[in-house]
């Protein structure tokens, strides 16, 4: 099994001062998402398939029982304020709002029987719905 956790190059590395003890860089903390290998390969596919885009989207918006909800959309372009991070030639775009949600977080392509589709493994979820469709940090 490959190494899912490889470091991704960045575009615009957002860096955050958090509160309480000074980080030991003057540049702060830096925030990060990572990518399975599957995964990368799946988005790479559809894209193909698509025709067009540099990559995929991963977001969260107010949704569902427990707060929040992740979104994810195929990106022709990314805003000047996105943090991009790119694994084997895929692109994965966040907005620096949603990053502080996704911090840590890996995206996944799982394919179980019949069933196929990304998983989000986020260290940040407190608790999640019944039916798995929202969450709350």
């Amino acid at each position: 099994m490959a190494n899912p956790l490889k470091l991704a190059t960045r575009r615009n590395p957002l860096r955050v001062n958090l509160p309480g003890p000074e980080p030991n860089s003057s540049e702060g903390i830096v925030l990060a998402i990572t990518m399975t290998e599957a995964a990368q390969a799946h988005i790479k596919s559809q894209l193909a398939k698509r025709g067009k885009g540099i990559g995929i989207r991963v977001g969260v918006k107010t949704a569902g029982c427990s707060g929040l909800a992740y979104v994810l959309e195929f990106v022709d372009s990314a805003e000047a304020e996105d943090e991009v991070f790119e694994y084997g030639g895929v692109q994965l775009i966040v907005d620096p709002k949603s990053l502080v949600y996704l911090d840590g977080t890996q995206l996944d392509f799982v394919k179980e029987g019949l069933n196929e589709g990304f998983t989000f493994s986020n260290p940040n979820v407190k608790n999640e719905c019944g039916c798995g469709e929202s969450f709350h940090v």
